[in-house]
């Protein structure tokens, strides 16, 4: 046991926090995201949400300061009736999180999401049951 970690972060998920180095990206994917398949390291969070991870991590990992915005949600497709309020989530954590607040945030095309995370870090895998709740976080300088 370690004092100051969250209960969420498994050992796994520590571990690869740690490895991940300045401008590494590491996605969050909800339940219906492609993550076995585009992962080059994937890292299983069952049972969770993915703004309760999303919390978590961002208490332990700093977000790049040199881009504008380090934070990507999915955006919804056009057309798709489909709430995504929980990009309204994620941008309430970062700007607990992060003093850019929701100008760290950015949304990002479908496929070009899927295309930015298969060259992430990581995936971590949630069970968020939320449409459009995957993220991807760029890693910052610890100062």
């Amino acid at each position: 046991m370690l004092k100051g970690i969250p209960d969420i972060i498994s050992p796994e998920l520590l571990k690869i926090l740690h490895e991940m180095g300045h401008g590494d990206e590491l996605v969050l994917g909800d339940s219906n995201y492609p993550a076995a398949s585009t992962a080059r390291r994937l890292v299983r969070a069952d049972g969770h949400r993915m703004t309760a991870v999303l919390d978590a991590i961002l208490e332990l990992f700093p977000l790049d300061t040199y881009v504008e915005r380090p934070v990507a949600v999915m955006q919804r497709v056009p057309g798709d009736k489909t709430p995504s309020d929980v990009h309204d989530e994620v941008r309430a954590i970062v700007r607990r999180r992060d003093e850019r607040g929701d100008g760290a945030v950015e949304e990002v095309e479908r496929f070009a999401f899927y295309a930015r995370a298969k060259e992430a870090y990581a995936v971590v895998a949630t069970t968020e049951k939320k449409a459009y709740g995957c993220v991807i976080v760029k890693k910052g300088v610890v100062r």
